[in-house]
């Protein structure tokens, strides 16, 4: 029996406050100072003492411990920026050898959702920038807060990956376990990892609740718990917010001391722990898991009713996803930065009209109308500027037309740069062989001036030596 402990760290883009009469006129959209302190606030209070202590249970556990996080792109942008420190820790960590980094779209968005082609290319993007990173390629997935179904499992297969983090929820499993390997239902290739959410939240949202009837949650009775379970099920999968330690969870809960005590009492119950990329490559898929809607993490619903259920959140996610097509072509790296943070998933959950049991910090915005005001405002602007590269009258069959013919001269190119090495590597062997062709013969002229020089000294000695006679 092993446990997959995954992390995910993810920072909100703040937006500023934009007004109507500032489309057109202000194109920074983006509250630096509240982007510098929150991303400072969740070094100092989360990441930094909770990685300091995975380090520290990897070092004591000699290697036993194993972990897993992901890293939206524009978090690891904030942290480069704001929280260096942070980035070196992770360092550490990858050092070890025995913690893995996980793709995953660079935005943390919703792009799954609505185009296939911009959510391809932020995902190889992050898996880019992690290997930079960290030196090695992602081959696990897990998409902006675990949203899944099955064509999102086709996309993620066909880029290769061999396994995806999602959840384990309710009404997709049934009568089932969470506690096992399953595949997409689209290709067989890609094995799902599913998420108990009960012990999950049992860490992440309940550990300091001194109302909740299992408090205080210690170390021994929660891997008890796992230890209980039936001897079958394999994989015990726990996925929660880094920022989940020392936030929502004060750190003077005694948290990190329950983290630490948790690689000694799995050792106890003969319990290890693995990375998603060791379970996926050793252990076989019991059945496949049909998942025909998006299923996500969040709220009681586990569904995506939080980004997209009410009719603003569907008119901005439309709206920016209108112009998909022409932020791909486009090659402005301010357009692309910005088309980044406004993909963000928090932009259309502060929009929410839903009552979840958890409380959601709109930051500066009053009310869901609120948020959709100015986020409707920015993307008004953001729209003109994409408009002022890609005019409106080019029509999206056009720019299908152009992007068709960009990705066929693309391909064109690289196969003409293909052949190109082909040809370049058979004139070098060639001209080695043409080379060592010429030395033989150079040698074999060299050896018989050589032989002709020696007969011709012996004939001249005789001579010599007949007329001394």
């Amino acid at each position: 029996r092993t446990i997959c402990l995954y992390f995910e760290i993810h920072q909100i883009i703040h937006l500023k406050r934009y007004r109507f009469f500032d489309i057109g006129n202000d194109h920074y959209y983006y509250d630096d100072y509240a982007n510098e302190f929150s991303i400072n606030e969740a070094a100092e209070r989360s990441y930094i003492p909770t990685l300091n202590t995975l380090l520290e249970m990897i070092k004591n556990s000699n290697g036993a411990f194993k972990v897993a996080f992901s890293i939206s792109g524009v978090a690891l942008e904030q942290l480069e920026i704001y929280a260096p420190g942070v980035i070196d820790l992770l360092h550490q960590l990858n050092d070890t050898g025995c913690c893995e980094f996980l793709a995953e779209p660079y935005s943390h968005g919703l792009s799954a959702l609505a185009n296939e082609e911009c959510f391809k290319e932020e995902v190889m993007r992050q898996s880019t920038k992690m290997k930079q990173m960290f030196g090695k390629e992602p081959k696990v997935f897990r998409n902006s807060s675990l949203i899944y179904n099955d064509e999102i499992g086709a996309m993620v297969a066909s880029m290769g990956f061999k396994g995806v983090l999602t959840e384990g929820a309710k009404h997709v499993l049934g009568w089932k376990s969470p506690h096992y390997v399953y595949h997409c239902a689209m290709n067989p290739n890609l094995k799902l990892l599913l998420r108990d959410f009960k012990l999950s939240d049992d860490i992440s949202l309940r550990f300091s609740n001194s109302e909740w009837n299992e408090y205080p949650l210690f170390a021994d009775k929660y891997i008890g718990w796992i230890d209980a379970l039936p001897q079958e099920e394999q994989v015990i999968n726990i996925f929660m917010e880094l920022c989940s330690i020392g936030m929502s969870q004060p750190l003077s809960s005694n948290i990190l001391e329950f983290l630490k005590a948790l690689p000694y009492c799995a050792k106890e119950k003969g319990i290890t722990f693995s990375t998603p990329t060791e379970i996926v490559t050793k252990l076989k898929s019991v059945s496949q898991l049909d998942v025909p809607y998006p299923m996500s993490w969040v709220d009681e619903e586990r569904d995506t009713s939080c980004w997209l259920g009410n009719v603003m959140q569907r008119e901005a996610f439309e709206k920016l996803y209108s112009i998909a097509e022409r932020v791909h072509i486009c090659d402005d790296r301010r357009i692309k930065q910005d088309w980044d943070y406004l993909q963000a998933s928090n932009n259309f959950r502060f929009m929410t009209t839903k009552h979840s049991g958890v409380g959601l910090n709109r930051g500066i915005y009053e009310s869901p109308y609120d948020a959709f005001t100015n986020y409707m405002n920015i993307l008004g602007d953001f729209i003109k500027r994409v408009d002022s590269l890609y005019p409106v009258d080019i029509d999206n069959e056009e720019l299908s037309a152009l992007l068709t013919t960009i990705k066929n001269q693309g391909t064109e190119i690289e196969e003409l740069h293909k052949e190109l090495a082909a040809v370049t590597a058979k004139m070098e062997k060639a001209q080695a062989k043409q080379g060592k062709a010429a030395d033989k013969k150079e040698t074999k002229a060299t050896a018989e001036k050589a032989t002709k020089a020696t007969a011709a000294k012996k004939t001249a000695g005789r001579k010599k030596t007949v007329k001394e006679k």
